[in-house]
Formats: C-alpha cells, structure tokens, sequence
C-alpha cells in the first residue's frame, strides 16, 4: 500500500472578501519525504495555494470555501496557522519577512516559540540551524534589519525549521536574490529532504532550478491546474515556459 501523502490538497477554492476567486478546482498531493513545485506566472494562484494549506489565508481576509486540505491524512481545512505549526507544517513567506529590530538568533529563537522545550533544548537546536547556515553563526549577533536578501532568506528558512517540521511551505525562494545565493539554498533544501526527510512544496518561478530539485510538479495559470507530471517530463516540455507569459499555449491569461 502506498503511504498516506503528507499532504493532499482536493479541489479547493479560495475566496477573498467573500467575492474574488483566486484559486479554483486546485488539486495536488505531496507525497511522504518528497519535494513538489508550484510553477506559473505572478498572479497564477500559487501564493494562495500555499496559504490556504497553511490557513494563512484568512489573514488576508481570505477563505476556502469549497474542498478539503488532508495533512498526514487529517481534514485540517479549518485548523489554525498554530495548530499546524505545532503540527509540523510551516510556511515561509515570499519576501522573508525578518523581524528587522531583532537579531540573526532572536529571529531565530521565534521559530521555537509554539513548541515546550527546555532551554538546552534550544541550544542545541540553534547549534543545528548555525550547522546548516554557517553563515548566520558568524551574523548571529547582527540585526536582522542590516543582513542581505540571501542572508534574510536563511533566516526566514532556519526560523521555519526551529519548529522542527515535517513539511515546509516554501513561497518564492529565489525572488530577489544572486544566482549563487539562490543554488546555495536549494542545495540547503536538497540537504534536508534526503538527509532529515523533510517534504517541500515550493512555489518558485525558477523554473529550471525549481525543476532540477523537485520530483514532481504542478503548473498553475489563472487559479487552476493546468499541467503536472514529473520533474523530468515537465522539464522536458518547451511549452512550460509559455506559463510564464501569463497566457499558457496560446492563451492571454489573467491574473489570479
């Protein structure tokens, strides 16, 4: 028998303002240990996607309001952001989102917050974040507000895994940030799915990085699923890169 996937998403759709469809029939799985990319242009729904299954949505006035989101087999469509952290799935937002006033670590220390753990506990979890991002060991002490963008970037991330998850949300890891960053973080992301078995779904417009890392993706434009397959079959396809057009094969598209 095949695993219950980490998380399944069924036909959902996602109102914001009780008026504006953003997402619409939008079905994926993410199976156990597995890293599953979101592609598509701006505006194709991929955000929404991500923070309907992480409930951040209703922060934004959103809401799901038809479909179901299964995390480890469990309807979690009206479960909170804090439950779900405490549950193991957490969200990094596109744009980082550093507490700028705070320091490398403190930023760090707040990824702990939803879990009871003791203070020897933390330590040795920071000393794990600093292994994975020895760069943020040598900024610990610096604001977060005077880091780069790629700097920012594994923070947000190793803030995520100080929550110990079992599936990262991840929005845009690349946005903004120098090619040699961007490989470097993947490559951080390849370390912790093989060797800690942590799943992913990253929603990336790096479309060939996004594919090199991935085992499998789906293609959003204008709030639906349009296209999925395997890394090796999506990448194989000259007409993926048309989503980024905003108009898929032949198409004008719209935003979502």
């Amino acid at each position: 028998m095949n695993p219950v996937p980490i998380l399944q998403i069924d036909a959902i759709e996602v109102l914001y303002e009780q008026a504006i469809l953003a997402v619409r029939g939008v079905s994926l799985v993410v199976p156990q240990g597995q890293i599953v990319v979101l592609l598509g242009a701006n505006g194709a729904g991929k955000s929404t996607t991500l923070k309907a299954a992480s409930n951040l949505v209703r922060a934004e006035r959103g809401e799901v309001v038809q479909g179901r989101i299964l995390y480890r087999g469990q309807d979690v469509t009206r479960s909170t952001p804090h439950s779900l952290v405490s549950g193991g799935l957490v969200q990094v937002l596109e744009g980082r989102h550093c507490f700028a006033q705070l320091t490398v670590e403190e930023n760090l220390l707040t990824g702990a917050f939803a879990r009871q753990v003791s203070r020897g506990h933390l330590k040795a979890d920071l000393e794990r974040i600093y292994s994975q991002f020895p760069r943020l060991k040598l900024r610990r002490k610096s604001l977060a507000g005077y880091t780069s963008g790629g700097e920012q970037q594994m923070i947000a991330l190793g803030r995520a895994l100080m929550a110990q998850p079992k599936l990262v949300l991840l929005d845009e890891p690349s946005m903004g940030l120098a090619p040699q960053i961007v490989e470097e973080i993947f490559e951080i992301i390849h370390q912790l799915n093989q060797r800690d078995g942590v799943s992913f779904l990253i929603a990336e417009q790096n479309i060939n990085l996004a594919l090199r890392y991935a085992r499998y993706g789906y293609v959003l434009e204008s709030g639906r699923v349009v296209s999925e397959g395997s890394a090796e079959q999506l990448a194989a396809r000259s007409d993926i890169q048309d989503y980024y057009l905003g108009g898929g094969p032949g198409g004008t598209g719209a935003a979502a």
